[in-house]
């Protein structure tokens, strides 16, 4: 039976490429990039190469690339080590449909006593500038944390909007952060152009290792570490690299931005077909968050409520008969409560509850697109 993978919004298969570099990187790298031998500085040379090679890509300069152990514990380290820099009871702005690396860090900073304001969106998933730059005029406001592009519904942030805005605030503005997981080498994305002082990325992605993130960090920017031990990635995230694995990491952002215009292109092409012939033998279809005709979107990403059936229960029947996709988050998947992102769109908790998100990458193509309407077709037909 052929296996149909839709599911690269949790992790996309890394690339052939990056695979052979890691494993050339495994065999040069048989020392700690700390120790001062000869295969110590062998594996430092290897890691400075690539955050030169990831700074390049991002736009960036090679100082502000920290390389972590995900998109979590970036997202963490951002959020927490901004506000603690800040000091007690510097607030925090984000929004309804981040990330639970977001939420979850957001709801530990409230804990500590900073206030957090967590903003509404719009039935599509949209989130109106005017109003986080409204909730940050209040005062006190240290952060603002705003996805580039969402991890269930593809909606995109308003991330050059927001920074145009945040300039005109003068000396009260404050930092920008973007959880950018999934949108590099899927969107647009300017660090600089946009003002965005921190920003998250997880390199399994976009076609990298499992384990490997990257903060970037601006420079001068104050951050409180996390974690404590020795002097690793400025001393703000000791213990010792992954080097081999951050080696292809750098490799992988590289690939994902050169290939990105053509990669965005083709997904938004898969995207529209995918939805226009399940309109055609399921219409009780509803798409959650963008319309799939609009360009601003993530382009490989199309979550849908198909009714009367639970968006787990659908999972575990797709995967029977060789499709593999997600119902919400990967990193929720355990959970029995309804997706929180699709609760904020509007949706009650029965509809939430009947999402399932088909996300394409590379390997897919329209042979994968009538497969899955077939199988699709197939299931509710028997349902029914």
């Amino acid at each position: 039976m052929k296996r149909v993978y839709l599911d690269h919004n949790a992790t996309t298969p890394m690339r052939a490429e990056v695979r052979a570099h890691f494993l050339e990187a495994l065999e040069r790298c048989a020392g700690n990039p700390a120790s001062v031998h000869g295969s110590g500085r062998a594996a430092q040379a290897l890691l400075d190469q690539a955050r030169e090679r990831a700074a390049a890509a991002l736009g960036v300069h090679e100082d502000e690339v920290v390389f972590t152990a995900g998109g979590t514990e970036s997202d963490n380290l951002a959020l927490l080590g901004c506000l603690r820099a800040a000091g007690p009871g510097s607030a925090l702005v984000t929004t309804a449909i981040e990330h639970s690396a977001v939420l979850e860090a957001a709801a530990a900073a409230e804990r500590e006593g900073h206030p957090v304001t967590r903003l509404p969106v719009d039935v599509r998933g949209g989130i109106d500038p005017g109003a986080a730059l409204d909730a940050l005029r209040g005062g006190g406001a240290a952060l603002l944390s705003v996805m580039a592009a969402n991890n269930e519904i593809g909606s995109l942030g308003p991330l050059a909007e927001l920074g145009e805005g945040l300039r005109s605030l003068g000396k009260i503005r404050p930092l920008f952060h973007t959880d950018a997981a999934q949108a590099l080498g899927r969107a647009p994305l300017a660090l600089r152009e946009w003002g965005i002082d921190i920003a998250s990325f997880s390199m399994h992605k976009l076609g990298g290792p499992l384990g490997v993130g990257i903060l970037y960090k601006r420079k001068g920017l104050k951050l409180v570490a996390l974690q404590y031990g020795g002097g690793q990635e400025s001393a703000l995230r000791p213990g010792t690299e992954n080097v081999p694995a951050i080696s292809a990491s750098a490799l992988a952002v590289e690939l994902a931005v050169k290939e990105r215009a053509a990669h965005a292109a083709r997904m938004h092409e898969l995207c529209r077909s995918f939805w226009g012939q399940v309109q055609r033998v399921l219409p009780q279809a509803r798409v959650n968050g963008p319309d799939p005709a609009q360009e601003a979107r993530l382009c490989n990403t199309l979550n849908l409520s198909l009714p009367g059936m639970d968006g787990r229960t659908l999972v575990a029947r797709l995967d029977l008969e060789g499709l593999e996709v997600s119902a919400g988050s990967a990193c929720a998947s355990g959970s029995l409560e309804p997706s929180h992102v699709l609760l904020a769109l509007g949706r009650t908790s029965e509809e939430a509850r009947a999402g399932v998100r088909f996300s394409f990458g590379s390997g897919n193509d329209e042979r994968d697109v009538r497969l899955c309407v077939e199988i699709l077709r197939r299931i509710f037909s028997s349902s029914r």
